[in-house]
């Protein structure tokens, strides 16, 4: 088995905000219980041990997600990390990550953060324009809150990166968004689709057309070759591994894999889903009360949900773009829209700029 990665919910679909395209709040919206609430300790407890186990001396990741897991509280996480210690007696290596709005963080979270080396994913989307679907309870913007948290994270030596929402927005304005994170020492950028509801067709400025998402990945991409170039390189996390696979290297993100891998998500009551987008009541594969990871992981149903992942359309597989593309990548976002012209649009225009990363690799 592969190094184990497992996310972990723990307050569930619980949020201080009302972001407009919050994707797991429509994914809990599909289930009989939207909100599991926070997770018990002996839960939390149960599936440490659980994954140690299965892991054998092998690492571990364990990711944080919500909703808003800060939300579970600071105590419900020095536990957590007090029984990742107590129980590791094979010595994994663990990893742990944190995905926040970071409208919640204080000093001492962030002193926790960087004594448990926790690398944190922060969510903004550009400047204060840029962040307008990003709300509280009141509707009211966050940006300068969540301005004040990367503060408090580069004051205490907590890595991080930032997880910006690709909007129909967003694209139009993405060479300005791109030029802020630069030049505000953002270094390390994640882009993600906005998606739509299952299901759902809806037309909206929070949904890319094909045009814009093949603008965005073009105009971007000029500029992370720029500014590779000229020695002030800025990671973002999908031409970074799209560099990776025109190299020859396997790509680490697994939306680039071109089929799902062996992961599990853990809910605040203990059920257990194969993947964050599905989180849904036809995906459920037990509870760690009864079903341990290693069953959930090898049972039928998880290998059914990988399983359907490895089918490639017809029309991907003559594709000379195929190599990089992997038939678009996550399945899920292939289901909220079809970006098929997007990438070819990207890779016929900027393939041959992939070379300056070549000779780069030959020095």
């Amino acid at each position: 088995m592969p190094p184990l990665s497992i996310m972990v919910k723990p307050a569930s679909s619980l949020c201080n905000l009302r972001c407009k395209y919050c994707f797991y709040c429509d994914v809990a919206k599909t289930r009989d219980v939207p909100n599991f609430g926070v997770m018990k300790s002996d839960t939390a407890e149960r599936l440490v041990k659980s994954a140690l186990e299965v892991a054998n001396g092998e690492s571990v990741a364990f990711a944080f997600q919500g909703g808003e897991p800060i939300i579970a509280g600071l105590d419900y996480f020095k536990s957590f990390v007090r029984f990742v210690k107590e129980n590791n007696s094979k010595n994994s290596k663990i990893f742990f990550s944190l995905q926040t709005n970071g409208t919640l963080l204080t000093d001492e979270w962030c002193a926790f953060l960087r004594e448990n080396e926790f690398l944190v994913g922060l969510s903004l989307d550009g400047d204060r324009e840029g962040n307008r679907f990003r709300v509280d309870e009141k509707s009211s913007g966050v940006y300068f809150k969540i301005l004040k948290a990367a503060a408090l994270l580069k004051k205490h030596g907590v890595e991080f990166n930032i997880l910006t929402v690709l909007t129909g927005d967003c694209a139009d304005r993405c060479e300005k968004t791109y030029k802020y994170f630069r030049d505000n020492g953002f270094r390390f950028l994640q882009f993600i689709p906005c998606l739509r509801p299952f299901k759902s067709t809806e037309q909206s400025e929070l949904y890319m057309t094909n045009r814009q998402y093949a603008d965005f990945l073009i105009r971007v991409f000029n500029l992370y070759v720029k500014d590779f170039v000229r020695g002030n390189y800025v990671s973002v996390r999908q031409f970074d591994n799209y560099v990776r696979m025109y190299l020859g290297e396997r790509a680490e993100q697994c939306s680039l894999c071109g089929h799902c891998t062996h992961q599990l998500v853990v809910e605040g009551n203990g059920n257990l889903y194969p993947c964050d987008f599905y989180c849904t009541d036809e995906w459920l594969l037990g509870n760690i009360a009864s079903v341990s990871v290693k069953a959930a992981l090898t049972g039928k149903k998880a290998t059914d949900f990988i399983r359907e992942s490895l089918i490639v359309p017809e029309k991907c597989k003559t594709c000379r773009f195929f190599s990089l593309c992997r038939a678009q990548g996550c399945k899920r976002q292939k289901e909220s829209e079809d970006y098929c012209e997007a990438y070819k649009a990207f890779f016929s225009a900027c393939l041959p700029l992939f070379r300056v990363f070549a000779k780069s690799d030959e020095h």
